[in-house]
């Protein structure tokens, strides 16, 4: 590996020494449910960005944190399975002014299946790279099925109800029910088909589903004879069908014609021709029978040597076998590998740890842009490796939109194969499944379909992926996971010679050494990112779906995509002993709302209800950036396209309306305040108005009490402890400076009050004396002469009280008594 880097200007000085920490304590906050971890690397730089941190390897993932941030670092944080091969002796090729060759190197290169590829730096004179690397080659390649961290999780937390034979039913069933949303009569042909349990335990064929939709005139007996004709017993079988014009889209595996391609079978021959309906109108044309080989035609004739080939058009009638030239996984294989060594050595953040790495190796006045910094030589290598993977994608693309306008356009019926009928014949099937019936473009459609085209038809995900399986021929859960969790790494089986099922040990076995990984599941998705560029409003999901949807496979975190064939996924018990993919990717949605990156936000259902038939010219794919880029050139792996521009619009829509929602929401909390603080303002209002009229009501008893008490001849005398009045002048002015501002006074002076009798010789100077003289009728000229008057026994109220202090304490005053003020 070449690169130029910042290894040689790194100051080992200022990371962190790793014997102050050795355990992984610390890391708790970043694991996962049931992780743990088994090895550790403390003051670790990772190259591709220049950042020292920590790197663990968990019984799920090589976990990386930055040491500056403590926060995960996604670049250097890979699942165990998604690492393709680990190197631990790299080159690098320095810059002149850095070169030192005492500079000692401890470099760990990690290769991905997810196109990145990432390395290492470790501490110089230390076993950290040791144990590090140790840790990895044994979990990275565990040698049994249940080693995974799938099965790492506690059984009890499964869901039990999500099981993939119910689901699977349960799109049988909406292929084959009779119509609600249309008239019945259009239906006709759903009487053409039935669903057979001849499969159940998976006799018939060991790599298909327990129940099979078949023509409604081929027995179960025809389905054995014929299954001997085919590759691995894989016959033709109905993946999906129009019930409105008939056509049906079937599957298998070549079949075993030989070199001369001269052996026939008789139920082979029924079971297809019975795939052609005939039409309701006898006045059309008889339906027509496409047989799509997927292989180029010199490879299915070198099959025939093997025992295998192509049919011949003459023993099927009304048939006409075409040949649409998809290389094997192999091809696919290398051809991805050279893409992604092409994308990281002239990324923006390659692995050789320089963030400028095509600027220094490219043509200067490009200005070291990511795809215009190479030089002729590099730029016209890329146009080949872009050039043949892209024509891959193309060839399926092209087959595909093919094989679905035949149906919807003619409404004639198309069996797929290739060799084995579980790789190309699935990319096939999928992808015009896709194009054909609107319903596999949303979620929950394409959840069915991969369920039904990938899983249930026996895809070996096992050995594409490189993961162990259980064999075909294995015993009960119980059994299996007796086996020891150490042992000698063995070559995956086969999964069944031409004509006859395979047969292996039982024992789980190893498929990473058997080199059939292949990216056949990848090449799929990218021909779906294609089309959604395409029609961007023919989804329901956007690209970002597809990469994550893809991460999550790759990662084994889950049991869906485990083992082979549904079969095998039975016997290990994957379903009652792992999490399920799909309530994790919709829990994922759940919590983003309809803003979620996955939803496509161009998404119209009522436009796009019908099949897409794109045209061939229009069929020239792009590098999926999403995906390819993602690593290695992040600005660009999201932008440019429709939907990245899409998803930033609807990302400052919803930041606007998440705004707008906290605007409005003080505005209702001010609101609140305002009207609580209005309605405590009322309160004090009516609080101060009912003490202001309290106040006045008691200002005038007291005027009046007053005015009573004086004209009875006594003195009132309102005074504090501060200012005594003694005078009854005074008194007067007192009680109304009390009266007028009693707000003002001290609220710590005390108030007294004193009611006195006046002295006789000021009685006749009284106000009281007067009025007792003008009204009294026994007054004389020498005055009044009370208490030796007659007035005395009168009892008047005027001169009675002055004497009768008894009566004075029962007196009530009120204020009707008095005129007002």
């Amino acid at each position: 590996m070449e690169a130029s880097g910042s290894w040689d200007a790194i100051d080992w000085n200022q990371i962190e020494d790793p014997r102050s920490r050795r355990s992984s304590q610390g890391m708790e906050e970043f694991l996962l449910e049931d992780e743990e971890v088994y090895a550790q690397g403390h003051g670790v730089v990772l190259l591709n960005t220049d950042e020292a941190g920590i790197v663990s390897v968990t019984n799920f993932r090589l976990l990386f944190v930055s040491q500056a941030t403590k926060s995960i670092i996604e670049l250097g944080t890979i699942p165990l399975s998604t690492i393709e091969k680990l190197n631990d002796d790299v080159k690098l090729q320095s810059l002149p002014r850095q070169y030192d060759k005492k500079q000692p190197r401890e470099l760990l290169q990690v290769i991905g299946k997810d196109m990145r590829v990432i390395v290492f730096a470790f501490r110089p004179r230390t076993k950290q790279k040791n144990e590090v690397f140790d840790a990895l080659r044994r979990y990275t390649k565990p040698s049994q099925l249940w080693e995974l961290y799938a099965f790492s999780c506690d059984p009890s937390t499964v869901d039990k109800k999500s099981d993939p034979k119910m689901r699977l039913m349960k799109e049988y069933h909406r292929l084959l029910s009779e119509g609600s949303e249309f008239e019945v009569e259009k239906y006709y042909f759903r009487n053409n088909w039935r669903l057979t349990t001849v499969n159940s335990s998976y006799s018939l064929c060991s790599t298909y589903p327990s129940q099979l939709i078949v023509p409604k005139s081929i027995s179960d007996e025809d389905l054995w004879q014929a299954s001997t004709f085919r590759a691995g017993r894989r016959l033709p079988i109905i993946s999906w069908c129009n019930p409105v014009s008939g056509a049906v889209l079937a599957r298998s595996s070549q079949p075993l014609v030989g070199l001369m391609m001269n052996f026939r079978n008789n139920a082979d021959e029924k079971l297809v021709s019975a795939l052609c309906t005939q039409n309701v109108d006898a006045n059309l044309p008889p339906r027509k029978l496409y047989i799509v080989d997927a292989r180029p035609r010199a490879n299915a004739l070198a099959n025939g040597a093997k025992g295998g080939g192509s049919e011949s058009s003459s023993n099927y009638p009304k048939s006409e076998v075409l040949f649409l030239g998809i290389q094997n996984i192999h091809t696919m294989r290398d051809s991805l590998s050279r893409l992604r060594d092409y994308v990281d050595a002239h990324g923006s953040i390659s692995s050789n740890g320089s963030s400028s790495a095509v600027s220094l190796v490219g043509d200067r006045r490009n200005r070291g842009s990511t795809w215009g910094g190479g030089s002729l030589n590099s730029m016209t290598q890329f146009s080949s490796m872009l050039g043949e993977w892209l024509n891959h994608i193309q060839n399926i693309l092209v087959g595909a939109s093919w094989i679905a306008a035949q149906i919807a356009q003619e409404s004639a019926s198309v069996l797929v194969h290739c060799s084995d009928g579980w790789d190309r014949t699935t990319q096939l099937i999928a992808l015009a499944c896709l194009l054909l019936d609107p319903y596999y473009r949303t979620f929950d459609g394409f959840q069915a379909l991969v369920e039904k085209d990938w899983l249930a038809f026996g895809h070996p995900f096992a050995e594409r992926l490189g993961i162990p399986t259980v064999s075909e021929n294995g015993g009960s859960q119980y059994e299996l996971l007796r086996q020891p969790s150490v042992g000698n790494l063995t070559s995956s089986p086969s999964r069944g010679s031409l004509g006859t099922p395979g047969s292996s040990s039982n024992t789980s076995v190893q498929s990473q050494t058997s080199n059939n990984s292949s990216p056949i599941l990848l090449q799929w998705l990218d021909c779906i990112a294609q089309l959604l560029r395409l029609y961007p409003a023919a989804f329901q999901f956007s690209s970002k779906f597809l990469v994550d949807f893809m991460d999550c496979v790759l990662s084994c975190r889950f049991g869906n995509f485990l083992c082979n064939s549904e079969r095998e996924r039975e016997q290990s018990g994957i379903t009652s002993s792992c999490h399920c993919m799909w309530t994790y990717l919709a829990d994922l949605r759940a919590s983003g709302g309809s803003f979620h990156e996955h939803i496509n936000p161009f998404y119209d259902r009522e436009r796009y209800w019908l099949p897409l038939v794109p045209p061939a010219a229009a069929l020239a794919p792009t590098l999926w950036p999403q995906f390819y880029l993602r690593w290695a050139c992040p600005p660009e792996s999201q932008g440019g396209g429709l939907e990245s521009h899409g998803h930033s619009m609807r990302k400052k829509y919803e930041a606007s309306v998440k705004s707008k929602e906290m605007a409005e929401s003080r505005s209702r909390d001010i609101k609140m305040k305002m009207e609580s603080m209005l309605t405590d303002l009322q309160r004090e209002r009516r609080a101060s108005s009912s003490a202001l009229a309290m106040a006045q009501r008691a200002r005038r008893e007291n005027v009046a009490i007053k005015r009573a008490i004086q004209t009875i001849g006594c003195t009132v005398n309102f005074s504090t402890n501060e200012n005594r009045v003694d005078k009854s002048e005074e008194m007067s002015y007192s009680f109304r400076r009390e009266a007028d501002t009693v707000s003002q006074q001290d609220d710590n002076a005390d108030l007294s009050v004193s009611i006195s009798a006046i002295e006789d010789s000021l009685v006749s100077e009284t106000p009281s004396n007067q009025v007792c003289e003008s009204l009294c009728p026994f007054r004389s000229r020498e005055g009044c002469r009370w208490p030796h008057a007659a007035c005395a026994q009168l009892g008047s109220q005027f001169v009675g009280l002055k004497a009768n202090f008894d009566a004075f304490d029962r007196l009530s005053v009120k204020d009707c008594y008095f005129p007002k003020e």
